[in-house]
């Protein structure tokens, strides 16, 4: 019985430490909700954190390294938009998109053509934020979920000490992922909602 109790112990102490390990989703996400106080489990007090791990109340000196990008991933779709500067409204890239977005950038496409002038910011996947690519690739941080046919990759970086936070929304369509939208859940705007006429 004892030894039972001892190896259940031992698995919830791995498993809290694997959860609480997710330093850049707590970027991304915001810090994960405290323990409530009527959580008197000995067995944390009792059970010494891995080694490596910060002491509580302390931040670890450097962020685990990005887990890797898997080809045909959301992350993959999403990731040449932060490679290259306004890749979002070159019209050779419409085959990554659906609608809404789309739409959107077809029009935009129609708008600059005519000579009436730009509908769309030339850097909306940096949140329209000064363009500086030594910070952005420094402090760049995604999570992907993926619900079925539905995705979304969020992107984190920061810019002269400003964070910003996009929400890119996907489909898959015919086995490959196209995006739908594009949300800055910093700037309170979606490309889906630009009126380019």
């Amino acid at each position: 019985m004892l030894r039972r109790l001892v190896v259940t112990l031992s698995t919830l102490s791995m498993l809290a430490a694997g959860l609480n390990g997710g330093a850049s989703a707590q970027g991304l996400f915001g810090a994960p909700p405290k323990a409530s106080s009527d959580d008197n489990t000995p067995a944390d007090a009792a059970s010494p954190p891995p080694e490596g791990t910060p002491a509580p109340g302390t931040k670890s000196a450097k962020p685990p390294p990005p887990a890797p990008v898997l080809p045909g991933s959301p992350t993959a779709v999403v990731k040449p938009f932060y490679e290259h500067l306004g890749l979002e409204l070159d019209p050779a890239q419409r085959k990554n998109f659906i609608d809404p977005a789309k739409t959107v950038l077809d029009k935009s496409d129609t708008l600059r053509a005519s000579g009436q002038g730009e509908c769309l910011d030339p850097n909306m996947a940096l949140d329209n934020a000064d363009y500086d690519k030594l910070a952005i690739d420094k402090s760049l941080r995604t999570i992907e979920a993926v619900n079925g046919d539905e995705a979304k990759v969020v992107v984190a970086f920061v810019v002269e000490g400003h964070q910003h936070r996009l929400e890119w929304k996907l489909k898959k369509v015919g086995g490959a992922w196209k995006i739908t939208d594009l949300l800055s859940v910093t700037g309170e705007w979606a490309l889906s909602q630009y009126q380019c006429e």
